[in-house]
């Protein structure tokens, strides 16, 4: 099954400045894991540098991915604009 999301990441804004690029990759996994019915979520490491690109601080308000399943297992990739 492959699915694209575009995951809001205005949620994580509410936490302090220093720790959103962190939680950011949190919520990106909960959010697939909860859509998806999946325990097992393999993020790529594009998805990683473009939340990070402008720092800690200051992530994307928003997040285009693309989520293909495979057995039990969620590859989670950047969608190609």
């Amino acid at each position: 099954m492959e699915r694209i999301y575009t995951i809001p990441l205005r949620d994580v804004k509410r936490v302090p400045r220093t720790k959103r690029s962190p939680k950011a990759m949190k919520y990106i996994r909960e959010f697939i894991q909860k859509h998806m019915k999946a325990e097992d979520v393999i993020i790529d490491q594009a998805i990683n540098e473009k939340v990070w690109e402008r720092g800690r601080e200051k992530i994307p308000s928003k997040i285009k991915v693309k989520a293909v399943e495979d057995d039990k297992t969620v590859t989670v990739t950047l969608v190609d604009e």
